[in-house]
């Protein structure tokens, strides 16, 4: 028998089931679950698009749980789906504005977030969206090209130059 601290990964672990087999309690529950994780990735990636990001991927989540074979790996599928529908949805609504940063450390100085959410302001959603994916959410080369559904090559060079765009406008905004 496996004891499980975590009383996240409990429910998920008894709630999985069920809402794979079709029980509509279980499966409500699953996405009330995880509600607020698919909001946090939403806002970053989608920012005023974010609502509409949230409820494409919970739909998506929905629709695509029965295909989950890996209970284990549901928060990084569930991942993957949330970035993948919220950049699809960031597309199909038009050019999206960062209207707030992820939740970040309460003791780091908050005009340094306004500034870096200015910034990103200033750059397009292709390079927003990039270097959101790779500082705040982590994800490696290969994981961004999967969300985003571009070649790693394509991948490289966005992050190349966001960075760099990145870097310049942080720089002329304390010059």
């Amino acid at each position: 028998m496996i004891t499980v601290n975590n009383p996240s990964a409990l429910t998920v672990t008894a709630l999985l089931p069920r809402a794979q087999a079709g029980d509509g309690g279980a499966m409500n529950e699953l996405l009330r679950h995880i509600t607020p994780f698919v909001g946090r990735l939403c806002r970053a990636v989608a920012r005023r698009h974010s609502c509409d990001a949230a409820q494409e991927a919970l739909l998506a989540i929905y629709r695509g749980i029965g295909g989950l074979r890996e209970p284990a790996a549901f928060y990084g599928w569930v991942r993957a789906v949330t970035v993948r529908e919220a950049v699809r949805t960031s597309k199909r609504l038009s050019q999206a504005t960062a209207d707030e940063l992820p939740e970040i450390a309460q003791d780091s100085n908050p005009l340094t977030f306004v500034h870096i959410s200015d910034v990103l302001d200033q750059l397009s959603d292709q390079h927003r969206q990039i270097l959101v994916l790779r500082a705040v959410y982590g994800l490696n080369e290969k994981e961004m090209a999967n969300a985003l559904s571009v070649p790693v090559g394509t991948v490289r060079s966005r992050l190349h130059r966001a960075r760099g765009m990145f870097s310049e406008a942080w720089h002329e905004m304390h010059v």
